[in-house]
């Protein structure tokens, strides 16, 4: 006998799905109809109101192949109200964003709203009053599955969800996706924490802090939208292929506002062609080059040769050399940005000629004042005493003058790094200057010294661990005001200036009260790909703790020796590619030519990494320098021993390796024809 449709669990639930698309349409439709030709005063409102309509618009849109909602809650009790007996709960549906029927009654409970928490939260041992969490499991975006948890029943609670399980496993094609159906209660716990108190994340290979920390801006965005609406958010992270990688996330949780920008970007005041050796690199990026740069600037200041006569019509002002001398002295001391000191010591003379003019029986106002200060006299004085200074020709005139460069690096730094930093050949102009990425994060140092840089609400920084110590200046001057999400992971650093404590990192930032936590979880990363690639641990991070894969699904590892060449590679690739998801290829940068030339004479399409995948093009060739922060359903990783060779220092190349290594969710193949790194075992 068949079950009557109405008492069909799955296909309520498919009704449900189909009732909330309608009303998503329909919210969308309203906002499409709005009429704003009465309420905007001028042209300028009228932008604004269009743009922000625009935006809602697009954050309305239904996405086809994303489901809406992804669970459900059955309360035992009104949520706030008395738990009487016989009382009867609610029922929610969490998903990516709310949704409402024509009467404001929610249909599905955007996944940020306190109600949905014990979604993420609620375990056997403390239900948090949900008598049913009900998963749902999709195909494309088609309801094809559920699953339900009894949380009052200790045998139920206690079993590992299946659907769960599928879609932390689920093959991925494209961009990273968001995971708000998976995220677990020690990530929500670091999702969910303040917007006051800044946040640093140590966590391994597949432990899903990127996508906490994307979510973690989802949720600040949700919780205090008003104030960080004034102030902003960014999100940093380590290069363009990263950034590609990951800007679907937001927007596919509809929040369109939010920045993502590298720390080149941040700090772009110059055209950057050069770059650095190591170790130049190395001292340029130490924090002491902030204190030569600002010894550099101040000695600009001069004292007062001799005093100063400001005329106004029959009249004469004196302002002595010694009391110029003590208005100098005095804003030093205040320790405030050399351009403002700059612009208060004209305004500071004239209120001495104010004194003695009022001393002299007249009354002068804010306007004499003003007038005073733009005296030529006075101008001239400022000029002579804080000249203005360009930050760009301050490091310019640092790298090239050998002898200005001593007098300010005394006892900072050493004759050798003196020496590192200086260019062979200096530059005759900013314009003509082959500046490299640190040569700009110290100009951005100069440019806050004389002007303060603008302070947003909350930043994301994402692999923080390969910043230098002025990086991390230089991302701190953007949340002086703000607070901070650190994202990272200290065994994966690959600079050689390489972050070694969180502590002194988080010093740098100048958020040294930031609360670290510790992700050890391994959700994405196979348990033998990740125990694997662990053996280099002690080599690269002692005492660091290894990530414990949580996967039921063991997945596909095999290390493979191959004659030289790129045969037994792309024959690992084929085999790879005949199984459902993406596939990237890693490799030593110098390889990375030879495999290409060798992957279009075989007729195999391949992208860049950065470049978006497709179900016909499911391969991606990455340059082991690229690697960082992507992840592939399966990874063929060739030639870890050309990895190792391709970094300045071995610590550096095993570091690069064990990122290579834990690229793979699915499975791993390495292909080798020269013998192993050691630390393999």
């Amino acid at each position: 006998m068949s079950t009557p449709v109405h008492d069909d669990p799955l296909s309520r639930e498919r009704g449900h799905l189909a009732a909330s698309r309608s009303a998503l349409r329909a919210m969308r439709e309203d906002v499409e109809t709005l009429d704003i030709s009465d309420v905007t005063a001028n042209w300028v409102n009228a932008a604004v109101l269009e743009r922000q309509i625009e935006d809602r618009i697009k954050a309305l849109a239904d996405l086809s192949e994303t489901p809406l909602f992804f669970g459900r809650l059955d309360y035992l009790h009104a949520p706030g109200a008395e738990r009487a007996e016989g009382a009867e709960g609610e029922r929610f549906y969490v998903g990516r964003r709310h949704v409402h029927d024509a009467d404001g009654d929610p249909m599905v409970i955007d996944w940020r709203a306190p109600v949905s928490q014990p979604f993420y939260r609620a375990s056997k041992n403390d239900p948090l009053d949900v008598s049913l969490r009900r998963r749902f499991g999709y195909t494309g975006g088609d309801l094809t599955a559920y699953e339900d948890e009894h949380l009052s029943d200790p045998a139920e609670a206690a079993a590992t969800s299946k659907l769960l399980q599928q879609e932390i496993e689920r093959p991925r094609v494209g961009p990273m996706r968001d995971i708000v159906a998976t995220i677990q209660p020690e990530q929500d716990e670091i999702v969910r924490a303040g917007l006051t108190g800044s946040v640093c994340v140590q966590g391994g290979p597949g432990t899903g802090k990127t996508a906490v920390g994307l979510h973690r801006v989802a949720y600040l965005l949700y919780a205090h939208r008003e104030r960080l609406a004034r102030t902003g958010t960014l999100v940093i992270g380590p290069n363009r292929s990263f950034l590609h990688y990951i800007e679907q996330v937001l927007p596919a949780l509809g929040e369109l506002t939010v920045r993502q920008a590298t720390v080149e970007d941040l700090v772009g005041h110059v055209e950057v062609r050069g770059a650095d050796e190591a170790a130049t690199a190395v001292v340029k990026g130490d924090a002491r080059m902030a204190e030569v740069l600002r010894r550099a600037l101040y000695a600009h200041v001069s004292p007062p040769a001799e005093g100063i006569v400001v005329v106004r019509g029959s009249r004469r002002w004196r302002v002595a050399a010694y009391e110029l001398e003590e208005i100098v002295r005095e804003l030093l001391a205040r320790d405030i940005r050399y351009g403002a000191a700059r612009e208060a010591l004209p305004q500071r003379i004239a209120h001495l000629v104010l004194v003695q003019m009022e001393r002299a029986g007249e009354a002068p106002d804010d306007r004499v004042q003003n007038a005073v200060a733009r005296n030529a006299a006075v101008k001239a004085a400022v000029k002579e005493i804080w000249p203005p200074v360009d930050p760009a020709k301050l490091v310019l005139r640092l790298l090239s003058d050998a002898d200005f460069l001593a007098e300010h690096a005394a006892g900072v730094l050493s004759e050798d790094e003196q020496k590192a930093v200086l260019w062979v050949k200096p530059a005759r102009s900013v314009k003509s200057a082959r500046w490299s990425p640190a040569d700009a994060v110290l100009i951005d140092e100069a440019t806050d010294l004389v002007e303060r840089t603008h302070s947003l609400g909350h930043v994301v920084l994402d692999e923080a661990q390969d910043l230098s110590p002025m990086q991390y200046r230089a991302v701190g001057r953007r949340c002086t005001t703000g607070s901070a999400t650190v994202l990272g992971d200290l065994a994966q650093g690959t600079t050689p200036w390489a972050t070694r404590s969180w502590a002194e990192a988080l010093g740098h930032l100048g958020k040294g009260e930031a609360v670290v936590e510790e992700l050890t979880a391994g959700f994405r990363v196979p348990t033998d790909v990740i125990a694997y690639a662990s053996r280099l641990l002690p080599h690269i991070a002692p005492g660091l703790t290894p990530v414990a894969s949580i996967r039921e699904n063991p997945g596909f590892f095999d290390v493979r020796t191959t004659p030289a060449g790129t045969a037994g590679v792309l024959a690992a690739c084929d085999e790879l590619l005949s199984r459902e998801g993406s596939v990237g290829l890693i490799a030593a940068d110098a390889r990375v030519p030879e495999l290409a030339a060798a992957l279009d004479a075989a007729g195999v399409g391949y992208v860049g990494p950065g470049e978006e995948t497709t179900h016909a093009t499911r391969l991606t060739l990455v340059p082991a320098s690229l690697a960082k922060g992507l992840e592939y359903d399966y990874v063929v990783l060739d030639e870890p021993r050309a990895v190792v060779d391709g970094e300045p220092d071995e610590r550096t190349g095993l570091r690069r390796l064990y990122v290579a290594l834990t690229r793979a969710v699915s499975g791993l193949i390495v292909t080798h024809a020269t013998e192993l790194p050691a630390q393999l075992g």
